[in-house]
């Protein structure tokens, strides 16, 4: 019964975009022995990497970003424009601010630098697949870090008095969700919270759930650039 029930999930389909030859034939090669992934194409730059989405429909790219012609950022805001049922990984030598976060605006669900391995490939093209964030935990520490530098007092740490009310934060957040906002951009789980904020886990979901239906986001990976662009500063690192 249980095996009759179960349907075997389809091998994602996958298209590899980068400018360097050897690069994407090897990485080609590399998904090529890995299980669960198919590889439908492979283009050399942006605007191949367009066309082709429209041609194969793949579920993601894995997209490279200094490219000629068209680079990988403007690549991935056509396909998201265009075809949103693909979702797009940025497989990139650069995990500097002036790539992650143009590629994350333009609507990269994932993004990995090429010293990744193929366990973390893999893990990337199937969160992203399933509608999760596909970031590195050295990306979720730069976005950190760069929340933290765009407001130099976390809420957490200011005075009772002197936090901002509930109504001056968007969307109608309170504080604590604005709190467990930016602890989901710091890469924690939903029982690293819990434990952070002295509250149990389902609490935490709840807060989760209601930042989610104020903001209009739909994931972790979303949460991240809502919490980037509204200047939501993460918790200190004690809380008491």
């Amino acid at each position: 019964m249980s095996g009759a029930s179960e349907v075997e999930r389809p091998p994602a389909r996958v298209l590899v975009v980068d400018d360097q030859t050897v690069v994407r034939e090897g990485i080609v090669m590399l998904l090529g022995l890995l299980p669960g992934v198919e590889v439908v194409g492979a283009a050399a730059d942006g605007l191949e990497a367009v066309r082709l989405v429209a041609e194969h429909a793949p579920d993601v790219v894995l997209m490279d970003l200094r490219m000629p012609r068209c680079d990988g950022v403007e690549a991935t805001r056509r396909i998201r424009d265009h075809h949103p049922d693909t979702q797009v990984v940025v497989l990139t030598t650069f995990g500097d601010d002036g790539s992650l976060f143009p590629a994350l605006q333009a609507g990269a669900r994932g993004y990995l630098t090429k010293d990744a391995g193929a366990e973390e490939i893999v893990r990337a093209i199937e969160d992203v697949r399933s509608g999760a964030a596909g970031l590195s935990p050295q990306v979720q520490r730069r976005l950190l870090e760069r929340l933290s530098a765009r407001t130099p007092e976390p809420v957490a740490q200011q005075p009772a008095a002197s936090r901002k009310a509930p109504e001056a934060l968007p969307d109608g957040l309170t504080v604590r969700e604005a709190e467990v906002l930016a602890l989901v951009a710091d890469g924690l789980s939903n029982a690293e919270i819990a434990r952070r904020l002295h509250v149990s886990t389902a609490t935490v979901k709840t807060h989760i759930n209601n930042l989610f239906a104020k903001t209009g986001v739909r994931d972790r990976a979303q949460a991240v650039r809502y919490a980037f662009h509204h200047g939501i500063a993460p918790p200190g690192p004690s809380r008491r």
